[in-house]
């Protein structure tokens, strides 16, 4: 066959593409390496935009606690009467 080619022109290195099993499971197998890089990168990019959603939620801090200080008093009875001195 080779030699067949040779004498109709064609180059002995062209390639010449004959169907078979083989040659059909590469494709299949392209095609499916394709398509799991394609629901790869859609995955991806739908990690992305959530991660962008996330970056985009303002999250208030919350107030400071701030310690109250209370007065302390003191009653002292003097004769009659209730003196409260606060401080």
């Amino acid at each position: 066959m080779l030699a067949t080619l040779v004498l109709a022109g064609v180059p002995a290195s062209a390639e010449v593409f004959i169907p078979s099993a083989n040659g059909n499971a590469q494709m299949q197998q392209n095609d499916l390496q394709a398509l799991q890089n394609r629901v790869q990168r859609q995955q991806f990019q739908q990690q992305q935009q959530q991660y962008r959603a996330q970056d985009r939620v303002i999250v208030q801090p919350p107030p400071p606690v701030v310690p109250q200080v209370r007065p302390s008093c003191q009653t002292q009875i003097i004769g009659n009467t209730a003196v409260s001195t606060c401080r």
